[in-house]
């Protein structure tokens, strides 16, 4: 029989509703217990998404936190307050789930790592993309050696325009006093997939970036403060009512479902709800007003400490998906998340070409099918079958090369040794 483990969720937006929904899956391996979140309507959401009865209900965090309430934490709070609560919970006994960024500072993640080593408690960082599936394919290929040995990565997180507006303009992420460098906050899935094809600490970056676009000036003339009063409403590409209204009726009118629900905690959509959203919060503001914190493009290289070296260009974009080119001396792997294909050339051979868009089953394709087979690894991790795919030293690894990453960015591109 099944061991099943009790969990406690700290945080109830976007990222908790997801975990909660894959543990509602495996019932015989997951009990839901508790949740907390400081807005009630984010709770209040979650039992009416889930039907879920009888959870201890928390609106302070210090209030949950002052006692254990189940064997497992899922920390899907605000990333400024990751560290503390991590630090707090396994000072408490839980094992962790902990949604990244973790941290931009040195010192808050060199403060995780020596807790997790003093209290022996398992911590997964969710880098989902580690378990989609044409990422492990990749790794596969390049493993296998037909290819011969890496020597380079090119790789391109390309963001939707509408995502890096609703996530980095718009968001609470995009002002710093909440958030993290965008680096950190939209990039540590692929700097943590790079240390990982690389296989190899990361010795030196370099990054240049700025915010080139999401300023008032670039303005439409006469534009409003909320798209649904503006006159460029329905010709604006940034338009909330072209993203949201519009695209929820293409979308096939989902009763809950990513982006559409960041307009909303109300179950189910319809049209008159994401209109009241986008109307008073704050997915609805011109994107040319909000102000944001945060650069709207980046460019890192990398050196590591096997000689591989890495690009990384984050970039928004007219369609989502990543690319990544890995150069090897005996031919080229290119997996493109846009064509949904691994092309795999070596050099005087035949071309082949991996149709992945069969990969994730329909349900499971948040991340590349990364986030269900991430709280399936979790499962694994707590009965002590296999340790998690990265481990918590690689996260924060892959972390120090993001905080390296804006440090050289702020100098104007210059070096910076990852390990003082």
């Amino acid at each position: 029989m099944k061991k099943q483990f009790s969990v406690a969720i700290l945080g109830c937006g976007n990222r908790g509703v997801c975990y909660t929904k894959y543990m509602l899956k495996a019932p015989d391996q997951y009990k839901i217990l508790a949740l907390c979140d400081p807005q009630e309507k984010q709770i209040r959401k979650m039992h009416d998404l889930f039907g879920i009865q009888d959870t201890a209900d928390f609106l302070d965090p210090d209030v949950f936190l002052q006692q254990k309430r189940a064997d497992v934490l899922v920390i899907a709070s605000p990333d400024r307050e990751h560290i503390p609560q991590a630090v707090r919970g396994m000072e408490l006994g839980y094992d962790l789930l902990l949604e990244k960024p973790i941290s931009d500072c040195r010192e808050e993640i060199e403060l995780l790592l020596t807790t997790q080593k003093r209290t022996g408690r398992k911590v997964i960082v969710c880098h989902e993309l580690r378990y989609g599936k044409g990422y492990l394919k990749c790794e596969e290929i390049l493993r296998s050696g037909r290819l011969g040995r890496l020597y380079a990565i090119d790789a391109s997180e390309r963001v939707a325009y509408w995502h890096w507006t609703q996530a980095y303009v718009k968001g609470v992420g995009a002002s710093l006093a909440n958030g993290h460098p965008a680096i950190l906050a939209k990039c540590s899935h692929d700097l943590d997939l790079l240390q990982s094809y690389a296989k190899s600490k990361c010795v030196s970056v370099s990054s240049v970036g700025g915010q080139a676009f999401f300023k008032e000036e670039n303005a439409p003339e006469g534009a409003a403060d909320r798209c649904v009063f503006c006159q460029h409403a329905k010709t604006c590409p940034f338009s909330a009512t072209r993203i949201y209204v519009d695209g929820w009726h293409a979308a096939g009118e989902p009763t809950f479902e990513w982006p559409y629900n960041k307009t909303t905690t109300k179950v189910p959509l319809t049209e008159e709800v994401i209109l009241e959203g986008i109307t008073n919060g704050p997915q609805g503001r011109c994107v040319f007003r909000c102000h944001p914190d945060l650069v709207d493009h980046q460019l890192v290289q990398m050196t590591f400490q096997n000689g591989v070296k890495a690009s990384l260009k984050m970039i928004f974009s007219a369609i989502r998906g990543r690319k990544y080119i890995f150069y090897c001396d005996l031919g080229e792997l290119i997996f493109d998340e846009r064509s949904a294909t691994i092309e795999i050339l070596p050099f005087g051979g035949e071309a082949e070409i991996i149709d992945t868009s069969s990969f994730v089953k329909e349900g499971n394709k948040g991340h590349g099918g990364g986030d269900a087979i991430l709280v399936q690894e979790l499962y694994r991790a707590l009965v002590g079958e296999k340790e998690s795919t990265t481990t918590l030293e690689e996260s924060v690894e892959c972390h120090l090369m993001g905080i390296s990453a804006e440090e050289s960015r702020a100098m104007g591109g210059a070096l910076v040794q990852v390990h003082r």
